[in-house]
């Protein structure tokens, strides 16, 4: 850890001083409602932790920016990019201004990002968070005081505290499962999603009890939710399971992946083998052939989300601990449409 990340805070300032963050804010503006006693502890505590006040970041926080932090675990993957897109239009759009952050699936980079987005006075939180060392970064929210929402993952069980937002992933999985069912598929498996991941488990759990509704038995191939892994996956399935006949994909860039694969080795995608992606994003439309696949409204839930944190900060109006969005199935020929 370098020396920047050691910079102590307002919030270490007031824990050292045994007062709330708004007394030492008071402090630091030179406000007349503070006692004198107090101003002295708090100068004293800045003291001895090195607090240095800046002044400047000070006053732009104060000119009513109105910053709302967003924090995505994954922003190469188009789906998170349309869903940040569609989230800061929105924001923009009622005049305020979002601080977006990559983590990369890295839950060191998120409680370092989460840190300085406190610092740097954020309103409000959005995360799709990573998965690892959850108390590190929601911990910090929690001391911070601020209205924070998970989305599209859930990580941190106290919903109460980090209300939770997704589209329903087990209904996709299921209308998915039923497609392929009523287009003559025999034996599908489901392919991609790291295993043990809430998200996985979610996106999954649709096609498992359908399929044991049906009498059909699984086959799971899990792996990153990657473009490489799709690829991968298709030769896999050819040489080792060729009685597969349908595939339901943890999401696109799996099923764009594997569109590539079949095309390397001259499987016909739509008769031959069957295949439904997750997440509909806009190239799912442009791919050949035109890739199924599970619609999350990305770009809906990006402007829900958005109303949803407003009427927190502005109308004190909490969220449910939990919501789930309507999902529908786009049936295109890459599942014989």
């Amino acid at each position: 850890m370098n020396t920047m990340d050691k910079r102590p805070t307002i919030i270490d300032v007031a824990r050292r001083a045994g007062v709330s963050k708004s007394t030492v804010s008071l402090v630091l503006q030179n406000s007349p409602q503070v006692r004198d006693e107090t101003r002295a502890q708090v100068r004293e505590a800045m003291a001895e932790i090195g607090y240095v006040y800046n002044r400047a970041a000070a006053n732009l926080r104060s000119a009513g920016a109105g910053l709302i932090g967003l924090v995505i675990n994954d922003l190469r993957n188009p789906f998170f990019t349309e869903f940040a897109t569609s989230l800061q239009m929105s924001l923009s759009a009622r005049g305020y201004a979002a601080v977006v952050a990559n983590t990369d699936e890295d839950p060191v980079l998120q409680a370092q990002v989460i840190g300085a987005m406190i610092e740097h006075g954020v309103s409000a939180m959005i995360l799709s968070p990573a998965y690892g060392d959850e108390a590190a970064s929601f911990d910090a929210l929690v001391r911070a005081g601020i209205p924070a929402m998970q989305v599209l993952r859930k990580v941190d069980e106290r919903t109460d505290l980090f209300p939770f937002a997704a589209p329903d992933y087990p209904e996709g999985g299921r209308i998915a499962t039923e497609h392929l069912i009523g287009r003559g598929a025999k034996r599908i498996a489901f392919v991609g999603g790291l295993e043990g991941r809430a998200v996985t488990q979610e996106r999954m759990a649709g096609y498992q009890a359908t399929l044991e509704r049906k009498g059909m038995v699984p086959k799971v191939i899990s792996g990153r939710a990657t473009r490489a892994f799709g690829r991968e996956a298709a030769h896999r399935l050819a040489r080792d399971c060729p009685d597969v006949d349908a595939v339901i994909c943890f999401n696109d860039q799996v099923a764009l992946g594997m569109l590539s694969g079949c095309a390397e080795i001259g499987r016909n995608v739509g008769d031959e083998l069957k295949i439904v992606g997750f997440d509909d994003i806009e190239e799912a439309a442009h791919a050949w052939p035109p890739l199924s696949s599970v619609r999350c409204d990305v770009d809906g839930f990006g402007r829900a989300i958005a109303d949803t944190i407003l009427a927190w900060l502005e109308d004190g109006k909490v969220p449910a601990p939990e919501t789930r969005t309507p999902v529908t199935l786009v049936e295109r020929g890459s599942s014989g449409g």
